[in-house]
C-alpha cells in the first residue's frame, strides 16, 4: 500500500513509500482510508519538533473510510460501514486528564496517511451521515479538541460571550461552529483580513485583527469575554487576561508562540480568572462531540484536497499558515 512516512533523511522530511498492508489483530478493524486530514503535529513531526520521533512511521491522526476486514472478537457486521477514527488512545479512567499511557495516532504508531490502517474497534465510529469523506476526515482531532476545550473545560453556555483566537486553523474553526450552535455570541481574532471576513460570513459577531490595536476595540465593542479559547499563549496571554471579563475562563489548548514572559498576575486574581489547559479529550468527550455535530449538522471547513502524491504541497501550505480549515489528502 502507498503511504506517507516520516523520513528525516529526505529533503522534504517525509516520503511516499510502499509498505505491506496491515492485517487486523484481535479486537481490530481494517479500514480502507478514503480521506485523511493533516494536523499541525504532522508538520511538527516533519520538522523534528515532536517528541519520540521514529523514521518510517506513517503519519496522520485523522481518517475516514470503509471497514473491509474484522479481526477476531469483532462483530463482522462492521464490514462495509463508513467510519471515522478516534485518534486519542489510552486516555485512562480519569475524566479530568489523560493517563501516562495516552498517545495520539500517527506517532509513535502508524497513522492514517495510508491506503489501509488497522485500529482497535473501540477507536472506530460510524461516520455522521451528513458529512462526506473529506469532511469526516477533518473532524476527529479538531472536533474533539475544540469540544473539550469549550464544553468540558470551558463550561460553555448560551449566555457567554466567547472569543476564539487564531481563526483559520482546524480546531479554531470547529470551536467557532460549536460555540455558535450553542447560542453563544462569538468573536474571533486573526492576523488575516480574509479569514476574519469568512468568520463573519459564518455568523460571528466581530472579528479582530491581532496585528492592530484590537484590545481596546474588543473592550469597547464586546466589553470583554466570558470564555476565551486560545492556542497561541506566548506574550499574548496578557492580552487575553486584559479582555477577559471578571470571573472569565481562558482555556488554552496549544502554545504556538511558546511560553509567556512576564504575566500580569494581579489581574488574574483581582478579576478572579480561571486559566485552564486542555488536550484532546476522553472517549466520552469524543462520543458527545459526535452527537453534537450530528444534532447541529456541523460541517468542518475543508480548505483544500490534495492527492497522496502531492502531500508535500499540503504540508507546505500548513507550514505557511495559508489555510482556512483543514487540509485533506484524498487516498484512492
Amino acid at each position: 500500500m502507498k503511504c506517507i512516512v516520516l523520513d528525516s533523511n529526505h529533503p522534504d522530511g517525509i516520503s511516499l513509500v510502499d509498505l505491506k498492508e496491515p492485517v487486523p489483530g484481535r479486537q481490530e478493524l481494517k479500514i480502507k482510508i478514503k480521506a485523511a486530514a493533516l494536523n499541525h503535529r504532522d508538520q511538527w513531526c516533519r520538522q523534528g519538533k515532536y517528541p519520540n520521533l521514529k523514521d518510517g512511521i506513517i503519519l496522520g491522526s485523522d481518517g475516514s473510510g470503509t471497514v473491509v476486514e474484522a479481526g477476531k472478537g469483532v462483530d463482522p457486521n462492521w464490514i462495509g460501514k463508513e467510519v471515522l477514527i478516534n485518534p486519542a488512545n489510552n486516555w485512562g479512567n480519569n475524566p479530568s486528564a489523560q493517563g501516562a499511557d495516552f498517545s495520539i495516532l500517527g506517532m509513535p504508531n502508524h497513522g492514517t496517511l495510508a491506503e489501509y490502517i488497522c485500529v482497535k474497534m473501540d477507536r472506530v465510529h460510524e461516520k455522521p451521515s451528513h458529512l462526506d469523506d473529506f469532511q469526516a476526515a477533518a473532524l476527529p482531532l479538531a472536533g474533539l479538541t475544540a469540544f473539550r476545550a469549550l464544553v468540558y473545560q470551558g463550561n460553555l453556555n448560551k449566555e457567554d460571550k466567547v472569543l476564539v483566537t487564531g481563526f483559520g486553523g482546524g480546531v479554531a474553526q470547529m470551536a467557532v461552529q460549536i460555540a455558535l450552535s450553542s447560542g453563544a455570541k462569538v468573536s474571533v481574532s486573526s492576523g488575516e483580513h480574509w479569514k476574519l471576513e469568512k468568520a463573519l460570513e459564518m455568523g460571528v459577531g466581530a472579528g479582530y485583527n491581532y496585528k492592530a490595536d484590537w484590545i481596546n476595540e474588543a473592550k469597547t465593542a464586546d466589553r470583554g469575554f466570558d470564555l476565551i479559547i486560545d492556542s497561541a499563549m506566548g506574550n499574548t496571554l496578557n492580552d487575553l487576561i486584559e479582555v477577559a471579563r471578571p470571573g472569565g475562563r481562558i482555556v488554552v489548548y496549544g502554545a504556538t508562540l511558546g511560553n509567556p514572559g512576564e504575566i500580569d498576575a494581579r489581574k488574574i486574581f483581582w478579576k478572579q480568572l480561571t486559566i485552564q489547559g486542555s488536550t484532546m479529550g476522553s472517549d466520552l468527550d469524543f462520543k458527545k462531540m459526535l452527537e453534537w455535530v450530528a444534532l447541529h449538522k456541523i460541517i468542518p471547513l475543508v480548505d483544500e484536497v490534495f492527492s497522496l502524491e502531492n502531500a508535500v504541497a499540503a504540508f507546505d501550505k500548513m507550514k505557511n499558515s495559508q489555510q482556512l480549515g483543514k487540509l485533506v489528502l484524498k487516498i484512492d
